[in-house]
């Protein structure tokens, strides 16, 4: 008996190709079931546009409120007395430019 590799290949590649097309069409049937409707995606749109404002509104905030510390800290290093052994800040400067 003769083998001949057609007599596989050939129903082989059309079950392939069939089982290919079966799982496309499954799956664009599956994104159509998935996609919203056009008012639900205009209030989901318009709900993220209203969290990216808030986001950013926080953001400032937040920049503000660490800027407010810098400050103060420096306020307070400036202020806070010279530790034993050094010299005040203004006769650091005096010194120098004697």
């Amino acid at each position: 008996m003769n083998f001949q590799p057609e007599v596989i290949a050939i129903p082989v590649i059309f079950l392939i190709t069939g089982w290919m097309l079966k799982m496309w069409l499954s799956h664009q049937e599956k994104m159509k079931g998935m996609s919203l409707p056009k008012p639900e995606r205009v209030l989901i749109d318009a709900r993220l546009d209203r969290l990216e404002q808030a986001v950013e509104a926080i953001a400032i905030e937040i920049e503000r409120v660490s800027e407010g510390q810098r400050f103060v800290t420096k306020l307070l290093i400036d202020r806070a007395p010279p530790a034993p052994g050094q010299l005040p800040a203004g006769g650091q400067q005096g010194a120098t430019s004697r």
